[in-house]
């Protein structure tokens, strides 16, 4: 059997981060089994429904490294995939179960379904249909959509029991009795989304669905349309609920949901998708830091979690700064550039002062704008008497140092120098030790203390060939 599977947003809005999880799960089953990925777009509301929104998801899922093989733009045999191009389809197949008294007309009003509703719940009943329309004959159905009636048509529910076996949820039963005579056709002509569903996966042949816990509520009406259809059910996966630190629901209230937000804060397509993948799923080496293509083959439905998924921002930012410090530096240098200010000096510097700077500074952040206070900590010549600072100058060694390294600095501006180098550093080092006599504590950070205004920081023999002489010159002035 060839696996397919489908991933079917609504274009109503942003992409939320939950649903982004669902279309990664399914990709990358997809990948692992050779299978094919469906893309299908759930428009059926036409009101909410954009085309902007649609072609704004999907370029969000693309730039997360997430394309589909059969979709919009991508037509397969089993098209067209938006559902505001299925119409005719869905109706057809609601005719086709009228037909088999498998469902039926229903003429009620809102007003009268409304009432009706409230009576029932009055008496503490389920508020389910009561069944006013189903038993009437085709002659009544034919004669009131003569006289211009308009009726939704309501499935014929089945006084049974169901059992799903779901991957996630293990042999879920749904006893007998649980839901009414249920619309699948509006009164418009409109078709809801339980039968739009179902009557697309079989028309698509899809083989698993994986898809949200909060999905569940709704396969019991489903199983009850593919038995109608006498349509093989597809092998399903309802995946943890992502909740935020109270366990509740992930919503606006635990910040922002939607994964362009995250695209434009700067999170990296592959932290993403690592982060999204741990939530809800483990890697068979309990490895927490990877790529896609490092699990391309590995992905298997049976690592869901049953327990909510905590979406934890801390540790999303913290796999995000690893994956930051796996680019190689070139990737780096490129792709950090767009989140400096153009006026910045960083870009006066040239390609060897860019990758140095890069690497000495790149495990100190976990993403790119974080980087610019660390340049402007660079280029600053003002120094904070810090406390500590305060205590290294009280030194006598610090006094002696900084006549040296002063004397030092000006004779190589005078040379016209702007940086020196780490050989260069070095024999300060050496001489302040050797001729100076300074050594362990009074000299390392003596030295630092002088020349960053510091008393902790990035090694010096690394930071101080990226600091310009005419900075480091004006910091011991102010000493």
């Amino acid at each position: 059997m060839s696996v397919r599977v489908r991933f079917a947003p609504s274009p109503t809005g942003y992409l939320h981060i939950g649903s982004a999880r669902t279309a990664l799960y399914n990709y990358l089953f997809a990948k692992a089994t050779r299978g094919t990925f469906v893309l299908r777009i759930e428009d059926t509301d036409e009101e909410r429904s954009k085309r902007e929104f649609e072609e704004l998801q999907i370029d969000d899922l693309k730039w997360l490294g997430i394309d589909y093989d059969e979709g919009p733009g991508k037509e397969g045999n089993c098209g067209p995939y938006r559902q505001s191009e299925r119409k005719d389809i869905y109706q057809k197949k609601a005719a086709e179960l009228v037909e088999k008294k498998l469902a039926f007309h229903c003429f009620c009003s809102e007003e009268e379904l409304e009432a009706k509703k409230a009576v029932a719940m009055a008496a503490n009943l389920d508020p389910k249909y009561d069944g006013t329309c189903r038993n009437l004959s085709a002659a009544e159905v034919a004669a009131r959509i003569a006289k211009g009636e308009r009726g939704a048509i309501r499935f014929r529910s089945y006084e049974k029991s169901y059992t799903l076996h779901d991957h996630v949820r293990g042999d879920v039963v749904f006893p007998e009795g649980m839901v009414g005579d249920f619309i699948i056709l509006r009164s418009d002509g409109g078709a809801v989304y339980n039968f739009c569903c179902v009557v697309d996966d079989v028309a698509m042949k899809i083989t698993h669905v994986i898809r949200g816990e909060d999905h569940l509520s709704n396969t019991l009406r489903q199983l009850m349309i593919y038995e109608a259809f006498n349509a093989k059910l597809p092998e399903f996966a309802h995946v943890s609920l992502l909740v935020g630190a109270d366990r509740q629901k992930l919503s606006k209230r635990h910040g922002a949901t939607s994964l362009h937000f995250y695209r434009e804060a700067s999170y990296l397509p592959s932290a993403i998708c690592n982060y999204l993948c741990l939530l809800g799923w483990s890697h068979p080496t309990e490895k927490d830091i990877f790529t896609l293509d490092e699990i391309g083959n590995l992905f298997d439905i049976k690592r869901f979690s049953k327990s909510p998924a905590v979406f934890d921002v801390t540790k999303f930012e913290f796999i995000n700064g690893q994956h930051l410090r796996a680019l190689p530096i070139d990737e780096l240098r490129t792709r950090i550039k767009d989140s400096i200010p153009a006026a910045s000096l960083y870009f006066k510097q040239d390609e060897n002062w860019q990758k140095a700077f890069l690497t000495l500074f790149k495990d100190k952040i976990q993403f790119f704008n974080e980087i610019n206070p660390q340049i402007e900590e660079l280029f600053s010549d003002k120094v904070e008497k810090t406390d500590e600072l305060n205590e290294i100058l009280k030194w006598e060694t610090t006094g002696k140092i900084i006549e040296y390294l002063a004397k030092e600095i000006d004779a190589k501006i005078g040379q016209g120098k702007i940086f020196v180098t780490e050989a260069e550093f070095n024999e300060w080092g050496e001489y302040i030790k050797k001729t100076l006599a300074i050594k362990g504590k009074p000299l390392f950070m003596g030295m630092r203390g002088v020349l960053t205004g510091h008393g902790h920081g990035s090694e010096l023999k690394h930071l101080i060939p990226l600091t310009p002489l005419p900075i480091i010159s004006k910091r011991i002035s102010s000493l």
